[in-house]
């Protein structure tokens, strides 16, 4: 049945085409690592005439639209309807029809026609689960499984295992399908023996059954189960492994303490340590060595993503962009763990992982993981917890209570732990200085501490949106932004800035490729290709320039803080591999000098998280963790996207066979 606040809410809605639904409607709840956030509800007048809501909320985030889908005989759209709002906020009104063989449509980002030569299914911009399920019915019944998409690609739909479960309704026989051909990966979905949607996503966020919500952990086993198949096929595939020796001869060498170039040296590799670094006419390779021509090539110690989520098909991303170490910074604990397990044995590829422990305090704005502290007792035994399943360090979220952060950082120090974050609500970045935390996360949260008088209840969007509006007008050379700046650098607070994030929230506009992914927009599959359109935050009425001045003075606070000696660290929060390319570069355009640049991607964070004794720089005894790039990044930062080999551990990944696995071209 429909809640009665629903049925006011959808009696509101301005789209009269859509009904409110009818009692024998059915409900999906959206789970956020198991927390309800939402629900799609889906009814029905016909087989051909299909209705659905679907909303949620992401501390604050998150679409909520209405969809009406009419049907062909053949299962594919005649027509579809939606509108609402996306998941930043930003108006969605998406509209297609089919007539005879002529496609046309519109949406925000696209205004396009098609004549489609036979049956094709159009994917929407602002898809909603159901429409999933959709496909996967026509793809049924398609020859081979098979079906063209409009605007472009072709799909495939493989069915997998089936799996009976028990909710609300009694017994159900579930079948887990992939559609393969759109994305980076297969696309999971579930469908009941009636071939109606029964679930989709992750342990992240799932859209479920509503009465079967139990039934997720055996959802999320059926589709692991899967993956892992494909997953143990790359890795035994894509590592290549030499039984003698490496030899890298004639390469130009990044000597990441002096932030220098040292030409025409050979690199030894034995085992999965480096057991010679030298002038290439001073010794020779050993016998039975494989020799890597390396001249013309620079030779760097694999880069270092210090803010990733990182999921089991992220690995091959980073990999193939050079990217040897990543540091957690929220996470599903049990499935992290065993995602290292399989990174460290090799049967999953990706790179090492450094764990940080996420925890915030329970409310509507809570983030994304199910450590919610509010009490002194339940920090400690959250901190210890983490702690002991060797975790390093821990992350404090916005809805945080104030009162319970030096909590926080005193229990965390006293386990020996870093800690670091987003600034609770109610606080500012200087009383966290203050209070001993060892870090920052995103560069927002600098620009808000100036106006902490004013701007309070920073767990909501307001954290993005009040800095897009004045951070464009905040006096960089002021006196209190000198006293904080010269404060984290006293106090040699770290910074971990993600910019790549806030180029794409201020500057990103709907239509427009993200302007951090023009670069490589068209080496990637058609839906990635797709989404880089989406845009960023909402741009209000005459607002368009302030927020790209928001963004370089982002760029300028950055800089500012390089030059003051504040610590700061490369991470991402984005799309694995290429957007850690891309936060490199925006370092550069923010004129930190590329050798400064490639030491805070490589030493400088194995010296913050203490690993520089075994990682961080090409020399004997370390690990052998090693990027071959096609070019000098020392003078052009670019060059950085041009990878030709990876070493982790002693194993050699070549980048252009990692991402034909995931349908991009090298």
């Amino acid at each position: 049945m429909v809640p009665p606040m629903l049925t006011v809410i959808l009696a509101l809605l301005p789209c009269s085409r859509v009904p409110i639904p009818s009692p024998d409607s059915t409900v999906y709840a959206v789970l956020m690592f198991g927390h309800r956030a939402g629900q799609q509800t889906v009814w029905h007048a016909s087989a051909a005439d299909w209705r659905a809501t679907f909303s949620y909320n992401d501390r604050g985030r998150g679409p909520s639209l209405t969809t009406h889908i009419q049907l062909n005989g053949n299962g594919t759209p005649a027509e579809l309807e939606t509108t609402g709002t996306d998941y930043l906020k930003n108006p969605v009104a998406e509209h297609f029809t089919l007539t005879g063989a002529e496609a046309r449509w519109t949406n925000a980002a696209e205004a396009g026609a098609k004549t489609s030569p036979g049956p094709a299914f159009y994917s929407s911009f602002d898809e909603l689960p159901l429409e999933s399920a959709l496909m996967a019915r026509a793809l049924l019944r398609a020859p081979n499984h098979s079906l063209d998409i409009l605007p472009q690609g072709r799909a495939h739909l493989e069915r997998l295992q089936s799996i009976p479960v028990q909710g609300a309704e009694g017994q159900r026989v579930v079948t887990l399908y992939l559609i393969t051909g759109l994305g980076f990966t297969p696309a999971s979905i579930v469908l009941d023996e009636h071939n109606e949607f029964y679930a989709s996503g992750s342990s992240w966020t799932m859209v479920i059954r509503a009465g079967y919500e139990q039934t997720a952990p055996a959802v999320l086993k059926l589709m692991a189960n899967a993956a892992s198949s494909r997953q143990r096929n790359w890795a035994s595939r894509l590592t290549h492994r030499h039984r003698g020796a490496i030899a890298i001869t004639g390469v130009t060498v990044f000597d990441a303490e002096s932030g220098t170039n040292v030409p025409d040296q050979m690199v030894v590799i034995s085992g999965n340590r480096i057991s010679a670094v030298g002038p290439s006419k001073s010794f020779k390779a050993p016998p039975g060595a494989l020799i890597v021509a390396g001249h013309g090539k620079t030779l760097l110690p694999g880069l270092w993503d210090m803010h990733v989520h990182i999921g089991d098909d992220d690995g091959i991303m980073q990999l193939a962009a050079g990217v040897t170490m990543v540091r957690d910074m929220a996470n599903d604990t049990d499935e992290l763990l065993a995602r290292r397990r399989r990174f460290d044995a090799g049967t999953l590829l990706g790179p090492r992982v450094i764990l940080a422990g996420f925890m915030d305090g329970p409310g509507p704005y809570a983030g994304p993981t199910k450590v919610l502290v509010s009490t002194a007792e339940e920090v400690r035994a959250a901190v210890n917890h983490y702690a002991d399943l060797g975790y390093v360090q821990i992350k404090m979220y916005s809805s945080v209570k104030p009162e319970l952060v030096p909590v926080i950082i005193e229990a965390a120090h006293a386990r020996g732990l870093r800690v670091s974050g987003h600034i609770p609500a109610y606080m500012t970045a200087e009383q966290l200085v203050r209070m001993g935390s060892d870090e920052i996360q995103h560069a927002n949260m600098l620009f808000l501490n100036f106006w902490g008088d004013s701007i309070k209840e920073t767990m909501t969007p307001l954290r993005f949106t009040a800095v897009a509006r004045n951070a464009a007008g905040l006096d960089l050379s002021s006196e209190p932004v000198r006293r904080f700046i010269q404060l984290l650098a006293d106090h040699q607070t770290v910074v971990d800035p993600t910019v790549n994030v806030f180029e794409n929230m201020f500057e990103a506009r709907k239509g427009q490729t993200e302007p951090g992914m023009t670069a490589v927009a068209e080496r990637m599959p058609v839906s990635v290709q797709r989404g880089f359109l989406g845009g960023g935050l909402p741009v209000p009425e005459g607002m368009d320039q302030r927020y790209r001045d928001s963004f370089q003075a982002m760029l300028r606070m950055v800089k500012l803080l390089y030059d003051a000696g504040v610590p700061l660290v490369a991470g991402t929060d984005a799309l694995p591999g290429f957007a850690y390319q891309r936060e490199l570069e925006l370092y550069c355009s923010a004129g930190i000098p590329n050798a400064a640049v490639l030491q805070i991607a490589t030493l400088k964070a194995a010296k913050i998280m203490k690993r520089d004794g075994e990682l961080g720089s090409v020399a004997v005894g370390k690990l052998a963790d090693l990027i071959l790039v096609d070019g000098n990044p020392l003078e052009r930062m670019s060059d950085i996207r041009k990878v030709s080999l990876v070493v982790k551990n002693g194993a050699m990944y070549r980048p252009a066979e990692l991402l034909r696995a995931i349908g991009v071209k090298p």
